[in-house]
């Protein structure tokens, strides 16, 4: 997988975790992606749902056997919408 295909990638299911972000409360907030809309992340943790707003965030997935770092400005929006933004850009 490319670097710019990440963007592109369907993150429901994927495991992901909080390495960065402006509320540090959010920090290590770590789990399953359960849903993903416009502005955010449902991750499923220990503790129950956490909702992380993408753009004060950054985020460690695991795709496959790799970890990829993503700033979450970049994930802002549905993942169609990123898809046509790479089209349009690309």
């Amino acid at each position: 997988m490319k670097k710019r295909d990440i963007l592109k990638y369907e993150f429901i299911g994927t495991e992901a975790e909080v390495v960065d972000a402006r509320n540090k409360a959010n920090i290590g907030i770590k789990g399953k992606v359960v849903d993903e809309t416009k502005n955010t992340f449902v991750i499923e943790t220990e503790k129950g749902m956490k909702r992380v707003i993408k753009q004060n965030a950054v985020f460690e997935f695991r795709l496959g056997k790799r970890r990829v770092r993503i700033d979450g400005r970049l994930l802002v929006g549905r993942p169609e919408e990123r898809l046509k933004r790479e089209i349009k850009n690309g």
